[in-house]
């Protein structure tokens, strides 16, 4: 009796860790799918069968239906029926390591266009005057953009910038002019570096509006200060960017 009672104990157990394994290796067999879709590694839009997927991973068919179902979750591939499962999201390389406008980034991939929501001078925050080295309550240029490549929603980018830099921006053409140009030909330097933290945060109902993004998706936070090559910081940034279109890459040197 009591060996069947631990029989009877252990065997839900041991089902559950089946079930909690299988979701492991559907998750790692997610990724890698994912990776090969971003890298375009199907070029003709169209994944190969689910019974090919599983001889090329070594993968059950349940596995790789869960991990289909964890990519379409994502919207990033969809089933279509007589076809199988395609394509239907792109996403793209946004580096981390060089410091470069959206429109000079994105260049390869289509043309970068500028919203141009908000553009005014207003009242410094403490936070704002502390990142910029102004005094509280300094006026600086605030501008708000939504950003599109080729037509289609990528960004909602908030910037603020000291009013001596920002004053002659308020009669550029920001719409078709990255502010990283216009901000060194104000200053009559380059730009030198930027302090950059990228976080996921979960869309307001406002960024996901002008977004076109579901209320309450999860969109990258990239909070980044730039600073011109002499040190001085010139512009404060919070970018919101769609996690289902944009993807951070960079190159990373390890030194002791």
């Amino acid at each position: 009796m009591p060996a069947e009672r631990t029989r009877q104990h252990t065997s839900p157990v041991a089902a559950a860790r089946r079930r909690r394994l299988r979701a492991d290796r559907a998750r790692q067999l997610a990724d890698l799918l994912r990776h090969q879709v971003l890298a375009g590694g199907f070029p003709s839009g169209v994944l190969p069968h689910e019974d090919v997927i599983g001889a090329d991973h070594g993968a059950s068919r349940n596995t790789v239906r869960q991990a289909l179902d964890l990519l379409r979750a994502e919207h990033l591939v969809a089933r279509q029926p007589g076809v199988g499962t395609v394509v239907v999201c792109r996403k793209y390389p946004h580096g981390l390591d060089r410091l470069m406008g959206l429109a000079e980034t994105l260049r390869p991939h289509g043309r970068v266009t500028n919203e141009v929501r908000t553009i005014a001078p207003v009242a410094a925050s403490p936070l704002v005057a502390d990142r910029l080295r102004l005094t509280p309550r300094t006026d600086v240029l605030y501008i708000e953009r939504l950003r599109r490549l080729d037509g289609v929603p990528l960004s909602l980018d908030l910037t603020y910038i000291p009013m001596t830099i920002g004053l002659p921006l308020l009669d550029a053409d920001l719409e078709n002019n990255d502010v990283f140009r216009l901000i060194e030909e104000t200053a009559g330097q380059p730009l030198g570096s930027a302090e950059i933290t990228v976080e996921a945060v979960n869309a307001d109902a406002h960024s996901a509006a002008v977004l076109e993004a579901p209320r309450g998706t999860a969109v990258l936070m990239l909070e980044r200060l730039t600073h011109l090559a002499d040190g001085a910081p010139v512009d404060l940034e919070f970018i919101r960017f769609r996690g289902d279109r944009i993807t951070m890459q960079g190159l990373l040197h390890r030194t002791r």
